[in-house]
């Protein structure tokens, strides 16, 4: 079995990742293909389109958050994705145990007791008005049912686990500053979601095999698990298994991927690209020494942002007033110093519509 390499992973990634080549594709073709973008931090995946698409356009990702194309939604680990909505009608279902079981996990001592399905209809029927509404909100006006337990934990359950929700604009427009406002999902996209497979079937969770091998691959099995959050997934991979090829990385580990997929040369160059918070080119794997250091790997779980110099975590970058700041993580050449201040002028230009291309380069760790 063919053994891939750190680098040969790396470049692999980066290729799937749309970081290797900008990709000339509709900003919402760009969020199919990468099964939806960590977005929590509402700003932060306009800079990783920026960095993956051609003449990026932040007005483009506006207008399909406002046109109902792409929603805000709780999904892969319990966390807020960007997420075309064809893909989380036809996701959701399928992530309900697991969103129930994470909320669980946090607050288990508080709902002891409270009926999950009671609380969920509950939920729904304030929701029927069509108002939206914060989480706190919402726990309010069923507070009065389940005094116990506190508005924190109603409100995460029923918003990120019990009723599908998105939370609408001008929440993760650009350049907005709002809070979170949330409605069904069915109700904001005007469908319904899909219902759960069959007994003994499970084909979302083979499609979402199939999409993040596209996206991520090659990668094992506890990589996808770490990406999606999905435990229950060993079926769906022996289900598809046949269309797959293997590999294995240098700790021997199995690695599955799409016989098609970009598996580049690992001496291909590769450009510095600027990533945000949270970016699943670092976060949607279990092993993520393919594109960071485990010295570093903090810095991917603490909401850094990082460059990619060679393919790798080289350091961390901020803004502020227009100069966007770069703080290496270690030693950079003359050559990789020169690649990352063009590249941080441009990202500059992008954040301050070209009002500002300052740049600055903090001396390296001692």
């Amino acid at each position: 079995m063919t053994v891939l390499d750190t680098r040969a992973l790396g470049r692999a990634t980066l290729a799937r990742q749309l970081l290797l080549d900008r990709a000339d594709i509709p900003v919402h073709d760009a969020v199919a293909h990468l099964g939806g973008m960590q977005a929590q931090e509402p700003q932060e995946p306009f800079v990783g389109l920026w960095s993956r698409l051609r003449a990026f356009e932040p007005t483009a990702l506006s207008e399909l958050l406002t046109g109902r194309r792409v929603v805000r939604t709780h999904l892969m680990r319990r966390t807020v994705h960007l997420v075309t909505a064809d893909d989380v009608l036809a996701w959701r279902a399928r992530h309900d145990a697991m969103l129930r079981g994470r909320v669980l996990g946090t607050y288990r001592r508080e709902l002891d007791g409270v009926d999950l399905d009671e609380l969920a209809a509950a939920g729904r029927a304030v929701m029927a008005d069509g108002e939206p509404r914060s989480m706190s909100e919402l726990a309010r006006a069923v507070a009065d049912r389940w005094p116990a337990p506190g508005p924190r934990a109603l409100g995460e359950m029923l918003v990120a686990a019990l009723i599908p929700m998105a939370q609408l604009p001008p929440r993760g427009l650009w350049r907005t500053r709002a809070g979170v406002r949330n409605a069904p999902l069915s109700t904001w996209l005007g469908r319904e979601i899909d219902p759960p497979a069959p007994h003994g079937s499970d084909p979302v969770g083979e499609t979402l095999v199939r999409r993040y091998l596209a996206a991520y691959g090659p990668a094992a099995s506890a990589d996808l698990r770490a990406w999606c959050g999905l435990a229950g997934l060993p079926a769906a991979v022996a289900a598809v298994r046949e269309e797959l090829v293997a590999f294995r990385d240098e700790r021997g580990r199995e690695l599955l991927d799409l016989p098609d997929a970009p598996r580049p040369d690992p001496e291909t160059p590769a450009p510095v690209r600027f990533l945000p918070a949270f970016d699943n080119a670092i976060l949607g794997y279990h092993d993520r020494g393919r594109i960071i250091d485990d010295a570093h790997r903090g810095l991917s779980v603490a909401g850094a942002r990082v460059v990619l110099v060679d393919g790798r975590v080289a350091a961390t970058w901020s803004v502020e007033a227009g100069t966007v700041t770069v703080t290496p993580l270690r030693r950079l050449s003359r050559a990789d110093r020169d690649a990352v201040t063009e590249e941080g002028r441009a990202l500059a230009s992008f954040l301050s519509d070209h009002d500002s291309d300052r740049v600055r380069v903090a001396p390296p760790p001692c």
